[in-house]
Parts: C-alpha cells; structure tokens; sequence
C-alpha cells in the first residue's frame, strides 16, 4: 500500500535506465548473517537499475538501513539512524544533489512498519525481509505515487523465484560467502521475535541452492556458509517430488568444482537428526565447527523458552556429533535472566557449559520483545541480577574460549588463506574453526588452502608457519 507521507522521488521507470550515470547505493546492514547475505541480494536486484555501491551515505543516491530486531533497543537504533540521513539528504539537495532515496529493510521494517512512517515520515521505503525482490517496483510506484511505499505482508511467491540469475554476484573477488536455504521459524520461543518478522519455515528448492552456489564457486567463493533461522530444519523440493535434507543437499554441494569448505547455521537442537551427524563423519568438506544454541541449561527455563529440548538431550546430540567427528568444536548461545530464572536454574546452565565445553559462545541478557510471550510473564529478572549472572557466565565461556585456542598451539591446521597480513611477507586465511590465523608466505597462495603448523596463541588469533607451499585450491 502507499501512503503520500513524504515528498516526490526523483523521476524514475519500470526499466532500467540507459544514461551514462550510475546511481549510488548505500547499504547499511545490522544483525546476524542472513542480513548480509539480503543486503547483498538487494544491490543484485537494484543493479539493473542502474545502482552500483558506494562508500558513504553522503555519496548515495539511495541508503538501505537493513535492521535487525532481535537486539535491546533495535527500533530506537534505526530511527537515531534515519535522523542522520534525513540531515544528509537535507545537505546534498542543498548543495544540487537529486535527492535521495532512504529505505527501510529487515525484521524491524515488517515488525514496525506503520511506525515507521509515522515517526519518520520521510522515508521513502519500508519493506520486510521476504519482499526485497520488489525493490525495483517499489521504486518505480514511490516515484510515480509520489509518496513512501510499504510492503510488510508475507508475499505467497518465494522471494528467490525473482532474484536475478545471471547479474554478476556480489560475492566476485570474495573466498567465502553466505548462502541462505531456509527462512523462517515455526518453533515460537517465548523470547524470539524471528517468526512474527520472517514468517513460518521455508526452504528453498535444491536446484536453486546448487545454481547459486555453482556460481559463488564460479566467481572465486572456496567456503560457503548455509545459512538459515533454523538451517537444519532444511526440507527443500528435490525436483522428484520429494524433499531433501540438510544433509543431502552438503552433499550436492561437496561435488561442486572450487567448493572446499561448507559451514551451516543456525541449527535447533530439535532438528539435529542421524543424517546430519552421519555427514559431519563422512563429508570432508563440511568443517568440524557446529554453531548450536542451547540458550539455558536449566529444563525448567528451557521448558518456559518453548525451545522442546531438556537439558541432557541437548548433551546426547553433543556426544552423538563427537563420537561421529572427534575434532568437532561448539559454539552456542545462552540468554541469562529469562523472566523466573532462580539461582538453581542459572547455576544449571554453567554446569551445562563445564560439561560440555564451548570453544566460543554468544551470551546476552533477557530483553522482552513487544509481542513475545515472554514480554508479559511475570517473576522478570532485575537487571542487577542478570548482570551478574551475565558476567559470571561470559568469564567461563572465555576461560573455555582460551583453553581452545591454547590447545591448537602444536597443532597442525589446514588454512583457507584469504588475504595479505598486516606485516609485510605476512598473509592470513581461518582455520576450521573460522579462527584468524597469521603466518609468512607469498600472496600468491591466496585463494589456497595451506598446512599451518600453529605456534602462537593470540587474543582473537593465531600464528603459525607454513609447513610447505605446496597447495591445495580447494
């Protein structure tokens, strides 16, 4: 629908245009992965219109805020934002500038839309996360309206139906990239806003993942990452008339040429099944680092999360996944102060983390979210308490963090290298473990993946010594 809340765009068509001046776009993204991997598809689908990226907003002849709803204070953030740019738009047009475009994308777009536009009206565009691919026609209905175009509703048609096939993708240059096979959530934990923003569980056809990732590995991608709200939900059309698994499509995708490495998340432990810790023990390419969140190690919070796993049957996947891949490491997430939240229940959760051992973890405080169950519960933690508790858990899981890195000191690890080091000589690649890693070569290993033996342990990083030049490419 529109709504004449803001000023005239500058004239603009259905078709892209044919003079010599390219646009400017502008992409400002916030939150997890599956945000840059849209911001990425919408500079794809903007292209034909003439839109190539620039560096700063003043440069841009539209800026994309692409947001993210699952942090404290997500809205306030976007319209602090909007208030800037509004100023640089009032600057260029100042100055002779056409004037700019200002849209707003992602999860706080389609959770607070109306809002939006209410408080900022000023915005040309607000779209939710399933209808980027209509960026060219909104901009084309904003002109002609003359006013701000919002499109929130949950289209029937799959976004990835109408993305371009053959624009250069946005992944040229880059060894690693994101690709997202699943949107969605039908799990509705009492704390997450995801399926109210991106709807119910969808996956994309195979046919689709596999041409996409052919070309990523075409334009130079050596590592992709699945990405999804609950990627090992997967169940894709396989173009039989069937569904395929997450574990069945890793393994399409390890016969594709120049693919070497693949990594997936986000995974709930609910849909960690047999074939996917099969694949982790029969398919080199799938590396040995499992993002799985866990949020609380108390079956009494868990059970009021609505996460539908107890606290050992989250310890039977770890074990099962281990006994199948020995060198697997973990990485999970936990909320602290879930609305009644005791003592006994957080101490359940570090002694989750003392059992299971994490070499690295994303920890966060509990902040109600309008229109999660959790939001109204009562018995809310006060904030004191879960800043303590929150600072006791972070300790344990750094302590475990620089434990794992101490233990890869002596070790030998295969190293895709991705880009020079910041010493002259140096270059510097990630491990299995996606951790940065820094050692003397030449640049035109770049691109390979190399044996390192690991020799010292830094902060956030290693260093190590080629063991030989010889490479793989992956």
């Amino acid at each position: 629908m529109t709504a004449p809340t803001s000023p005239a765009l500058p004239a603009s068509s259905d078709t892209a245009p044919t003079g010599p001046a390219p646009r400017g776009l502008h992409v400002i993204t916030w939150g997890c992965q599956m945000n840059v991997y849209d911001s990425a598809r919408m500079a794809d689908v903007l292209r034909p219109l003439g839109y190539g990226p620039v560096e700063r907003p003043e440069d841009a002849d539209m800026v994309i805020l692409n947001t993210c709803h699952i942090r404290e204070r997500a809205t306030e953030k976007v319209f602090s934002e909007l208030g800037r740019l509004r100023k640089i738009r009032d600057e260029r047009m100042s100055n002779g500038a056409d004037r700019t475009i200002i849209a707003v994308a992602g999860c706080v777009a389609q959770a607070e839309g109306e809002v939006i536009l209410s408080r900022a009206p000023y915005v040309d565009l607000v779209l939710g996360p399933q209808t980027y691919h209509k960026l060219p026609e909104m901009v084309a209905r904003a002109a002609r309206a003359g006013g701000a175009v919002i499109e929130t509703d949950f289209p029937v048609e799959q976004k990835f139906d109408f993305l371009p096939t053959d624009a250069a993708p946005q992944t040229q240059g880059n060894l690693t990239a994101f690709l997202t096979i699943q949107e969605g959530c039908d799990k509705f934990c009492s704390f997450c806003v995801v399926p109210y923003t991106r709807g119910a569980e969808t996956s994309r056809p195979v046919a689709s993942v596999l041409a996409e990732a052919r070309r990523m590995a075409e334009s130079g991608v050596r590592e992709i990452t699945l990405l999804g709200q609950n990627v090992n939900a997967y169940h894709g059309d396989d173009g039989h008339g069937g569904s395929e698994t997450l574990a069945g499509l890793v393994e399409q995708l390890a016969q594709i040429p120049g693919l070497g490495r693949i990594r997936y998340m986000t995974s709930h432990p609910r849909d960690v099944d047999q074939s996917l810790i099969d694949a982790h023990r029969d398919n080199p390419a799938l590396m040995p680092f499992l993002h799985l969140p866990v949020q609380s190690g108390s079956d009494r919070i868990l059970k009021a999360m609505n996460r539908g796993h107890t606290a050992d049957e989250y310890r039977e996947s770890v074990r099962k996944l281990r006994e199948a891949r020995p060198d697997l490491a973990l990485s999970s997430d936990f909320i602290v102060g879930h609305p009644g939240e005791t003592e006994e229940d957080f101490e359940a959760t570090m002694q989750l983390v003392r059992d299971i051992g994490f070499a690295m973890a994303y920890s966060f405080k509990y902040s109600p979210r309008p229109g999660t169950p959790a939001a109204g519960q009562p018995m809310q933690v006060p904030e004191d308490v879960k800043d303590r508790r929150l600072a006791e858990l972070q300790a344990l899981l750094r302590e475990q963090q620089d434990a794992f890195n101490a233990d890869m000191v002596g070790t030998v690890q295969e190293i895709l290298v991705t880009n020079r080091g910041r010493k002259p000589g140096q270059i510097a690649g990630r491990s299995p473990y996606l951790q940065p890693v820094h050692f003397d070569g030449p640049d035109h290993l770049i691109g390979s993946t190399v044996k390192v033996a690991i020799t010292t342990r830094r902060t956030n990083s290693l260093g190590g010594t080629l063991i030989r030049e010889t490479a793989s490419a992956c």
